[in-house]
């Protein structure tokens, strides 16, 4: 394992997709801690995809997860596709079938995106009344997650923060609709006013899939239209990329 710091980037760079998995499980035990020890409570956010299921898994298997005060943590969604919890691609549904399942956390700690209602903007502008409520903000106020873990798409999106959508540009809500014409599933998601406002941010990128993105990504110059992530660039500092041999292959070494 070896940590780069280049360029205001934070990259944590391992071997496997098993050991990003436990990088990211180091993370959340030492943020969750770090903020129930000083706050009493721990707001964390999760994606869904391919890349962070192993890390789910270990949120539900290991036993140092086991070792979390699950009471204290306050579990939210960046995103969710407009299908029912049970469907092959629900975000919730996978974090059920992974270690919510076989975690202690209360229910009403755990906090999803209702991607099955038929009415996909009352269902945002609920998400955003559940966040305002569980952070206690006035208007105007932005949430300060303690934690928000994202994955990178080989098109370079976070979250439902697609390439040429105008959910890039919405800086005026914490919780946006994201529309698509065609088979694509409709989504919800945080837009990047409230990815930024996180204390901490982590990226998990695995796979030969991503080699090219990340290089584009992370040695080119940002374009946040073309490449949503890098929206998140004012905020570098807050941001850990933890990322694997396979995907980190065309980085500059």
């Amino acid at each position: 394992m070896g940590v780069v710091n280049n360029a205001n980037l934070n990259i944590v760079r391992v071997d496997t997709s098993g050991d990003v998995a436990a990088r990211a499980l180091e993370v959340f035990i030492e943020h969750a801690n770090e903020a129930i020890d000083s706050r009493g409570r721990f707001m964390v956010a999760i994606s869904g995809g391919r890349t962070p299921e192993g890390f789910f898994r270990l949120l539900g298997e290991s036993q140092k997860a086991s070792a979390v005060p699950w009471d204290k943590v306050q579990l939210f969604w960046v995103d969710e596709r407009c299908v029912a919890p049970d469907s092959d691609a629900s975000n919730y549904g996978l974090a059920v079938n992974t270690f919510l399942n076989k975690t202690p956390i209360p229910e009403t700690n755990v906090h999803r995106m209702f991607g099955e209602s038929c009415d996909y903007g009352t269902a945002v502008e609920d998400y955003e009344t559940t966040i305002r409520r569980a952070f206690d903000l006035k208007a105007g106020q932005v949430p300060q997650f303690d934690l928000i873990y994202l994955g990178m798409g080989a098109d370079g999106h976070v979250g439902s923060l697609f390439p040429n959508s105008y959910v890039v540009f919405d800086t005026n809500d914490l919780v946006s609709p994201v529309y698509f014409m065609g088979e694509k599933c409709d989504r919800m998601t945080l837009t990047h006013p409230v990815l930024c406002a996180a204390k901490h941010l982590v990226i998990l990128v695995s796979g030969c899939r991503k080699a090219e993105v990340a290089r584009l990504v992370l040695q080119g110059a940002p374009d946040e239209v073309k490449y949503p992530v890098h929206t998140l660039w004012p905020v570098l500092d807050k941001v850990m990329w933890i990322i694997d041999n396979e995907a980190a292959k065309h980085l500059d070494r």
